[in-house]
């Protein structure tokens, strides 16, 4: 299973890269595939249990450095007929490193 995970505090000024940290850690520290990208990070996880438990750690990880408002949003691939990876994903599609005009 894939998914693709932003989380948002809302009203922290202009500069949110403490937060992006925080969450990243999390990420990082479950052991989990990931990739962070320019908008938001994908991720690799067996199961929606094991997801479920992974945004509510970024998200308490975003409370925990203060925020008073988070938003988060979420895209889940539960892809049945086969095995898909990120990097499967951007194989698919031909995406590399990033593309160039």
């Amino acid at each position: 299973m894939i998914a693709q995970l932003s989380v948002h505090p809302i009203g922290e000024g202009t500069s949110l890269g403490r937060f992006v940290r925080k969450g990243v850690a999390v990420i990082k520290k479950s052991g989990y595939k990931y990739e962070v990208g320019g908008m938001s990070t994908s991720i690799e996880v067996p199961d929606l249990d094991a997801l479920f438990e992974l945004v509510k750690a970024v998200h308490a990880a975003h409370v925990g450095e203060g925020a008073e408002r988070v938003v988060v949003d979420l895209k889940i691939d539960d892809r049945r007929d086969k095995q898909a990876t990120i990097e499967s994903k951007k194989t698919s599609v031909g995406a590399g490193p990033c593309a160039r005009p």
